[in-house]
């Protein structure tokens, strides 16, 4: 047996160290990523002039042309005037559990997941509310079967991408837009076919229990009135300076009442008077004695109901946090949401948990759903600005329908001319892309926001860890390993451990991570028995794309986990017998389609 050399040692010990930061969450995986490089250049595993080739290479191209093409296909409306006749009012329960997953799993075979599940989100909480049913009934179904259905096709999901370039690399050629399709189509069936009509059934009864549209947030015993005195320090200041008073004491203006009329969501220049009174989104305990220097005056002891707080004009929208919303990480104080986006935060459910207090403090998180209110007619901009997506299905109104028929076309042709072999996919995409720009389907502008940078950048900066763990032979001496631990049971049971191997570390790890990694291993454990290594590179595109055991697995998971009400302990009891499914079907399968 060799000794292992100086680069095994050193590639292998920044990858169990890239792994452990990665389960350990407490930076961001494209800096860890990032950070991971360096370290390697460093110490001279990856050669300084290959430093940063991993971001020329197509795979990284290819996905951020996908995310551009997926955002236009969703401004042009299409995709919201399928969905809509795809899912009809008066739909049943039953019909619902199958056709809502089924959509987000074709949906997804073409669109960036995460842009699937933002369409179909509010469809399924509005469908729900038709049907007296749980959202979380129908939530988990959807998410699960958005990321079952992205291993269908070469653009479904990254990792899909990443493997196909792998394999140019290291056999010549790579997969093509449907190789995936045999076993991919089978696995989602299969998957969608489980969660659509047992898997909700293994949800906590009191996720399964119905609960009234108005329940997620109770937000009038946190809503009160307060009276302008004579004296007070705020008589004839604009609301843009008492807001700023009322802050300190966590108090928010959300309308004003003047005689008989009220003014929601008042002008940030309004100045008040005497007399007026204010609605204030606060705990009235908690204020009772802090309003009294500023010579304000709790009015009685009644509730102002969510009537109140919207009209006309001003609306009231829940809506969820997106992955890569500008807003995480940051308060409400530090973005001045009201000045900036015109908009008053009223409460926040985090993880099905209520959070009304300390909302000018709170740092927001991806999947919070936020209360808001502001105008109407602005709203759908300013969720669009902060990264937000509404919960309530939207009003589908196709005033260019020559435009949506135009991204669908141009998308189509891209993927019949990757299909057919006559064009590299990232050419073929490029070119999608300039057409949806010239055309005004999506502004250039729109389409560098459309794309996911800490996703570029953790896909360059692993690529070449990635080969160097190829180049150094530590992909073979881990493959050696895992063929020694399983070897007495064969080539086929080494496949089934490289499936579920790949698998778990996408329950903990981001799944383009998981390719990246799992690829070099996969091939040398295939060369090792002498069989074929396609089989083994499937087996690692359908396990990177299974997360179900947890909610940090994938970014649909965490969108969810609000809306639905769910607690992290939810998602192993669906997704623990989807993944034995997963496996079972798609075992088979892949001895099928790719024989050994």
């Amino acid at each position: 047996m060799a000794a292992v050399t100086y680069g095994q040692y050193a590639s292998i010990g920044i990858l169990v160290v890239l792994l452990g930061l990665f389960i350990w969450g407490r930076w961001r995986y494209d800096v860890v990523a990032f950070l991971a490089l360096i370290v390697a250049v460093a110490i001279g595993i990856v050669p300084v002039e290959s430093a940063f080739s991993g971001f020329s290479n197509n795979a990284v191209i290819t996905v951020a042309l996908v995310l551009v093409l997926s955002a236009g296909l969703q401004n042009s409306g299409a995709i919201d005037l399928a969905t809509r006749y795809l899912i009809p009012p008066g739909t049943g329960p039953i019909a619902l559990l199958v056709l809502l997953p089924a959509a987000a799993a074709v949906l997804s075979a073409f669109l960036n997941n995460v842009g699937a599940l933002a369409i179909l989100m509010p469809v399924a909480i509005v469908a729900a509310q038709r049907a007296n049913i749980s959202p979380a009934i129908l939530l988990m179904p959807v998410s699960f079967g958005s990321i079952l259905g992205g291993m269908s096709t070469l653009i479904g999901t990254p990792p899909n991408i990443i493997l196909a370039e792998y394999r140019a690399r290291a056999l010549g050629e790579p997969f093509g837009m449907f190789d995936y399709s045999p076993v991919g189509i089978g696995v989602a069936v299969a998957g969608v076919l489980f969660v659509g009509l047992i898997g909700w059934r293994l949800l906590p009864k009191e996720r399964q229990a119905a609960r009234p549209p108005e329940e997620l947030f109770e937000i009038a015993p946190y809503v009160t009135e307060a009276r302008l005195g004579e004296k007070s320090k705020l008589v004839d200041q604009p609301v843009r300076e008492a807001s700023a008073a009322l802050s300190e004491i966590e108090a928010e203006i959300i309308g004003l009442v003047r005689g008989e009329k009220t003014i929601l969501n008042p002008g940030r220049w309004e100045r008040l008077r005497a007399g007026d009174g204010l609605v204030l989104r606060a705990d009235a305990d908690a204020i009772r004695e802090s309003i009294r220097s500023l010579g304000l005056e709790l009015v009685g002891e009644e509730e102002i109901g969510e009537l109140k707080l919207d009209s006309e004009e001003v609306a009231l929208v829940e809506a969820v946090v997106m992955p890569k919303s500008s807003i995480v990480g940051r308060s409400v104080r530090e973005l001045y949401l009201r000045r900036r986006y015109g908009l008053n935060l009223l409460a926040v459910s985090r993880a099905g948990r209520r959070i009304h207090s300390r909302l000018n403090t709170l740092r927001f998180a991806a999947g919070d759903v936020l209360l808001l209110q502001g105008d109407r007619d602005r709203m759908g901009e300013s969720l669009n600005a902060m990264g937000c997506a509404p919960l309530a299905a939207r009003a589908i109104e196709i005033r260019r329908p020559l435009r949506a028929g135009l991204a669908v076309a141009s998308f189509g042709a891209a993927i019949a001319l990757a299909a057919s072999g006559t064009a590299p996919v990232s050419v073929a995409f490029a070119a999608a892309v300039l057409v949806y720009v010239l055309s005004g389907i999506i502004s250039a502008k729109s389409a560098y926001e459309s794309i996911d940078w800490s996703v570029i950048v953790l896909l360059g900066a692993l690529i070449p860890i990635g080969q160097a763990v190829d180049q150094t032979g530590s992909a073979a001496l881990v493959a050696n390993g895992i063929v020694l631990l399983f070897a007495s049971g064969g080539e086929i049971l080494v496949l089934a451990a490289v499936l579920a191997i790949a698998m778990l570390l996408s329950d903990v790890l981001n799944n383009a991570a998981v390719a990246v990694i799992m690829a070099p291993i996969a091939v040398s454990i295939a060369q090792a028995f002498g069989v074929n290594p396609d089989t083994f590179l499937m087996a690692v595109a359908i396990g990177a794309s299974c997360a179900f055991l947890t909610p940090i697995g994938h970014q649909n998971n965490v969108l969810i986990m609000g809306p639905g009400g769910y607690r992290f302990g939810d998602y192993w009891r669906m997704g623990l017998p989807l993944e034995v499914i997963v496996v079972a079907v798609g075992l088979p399968l892949l001895l099928w389609a790719w024989p050994l």
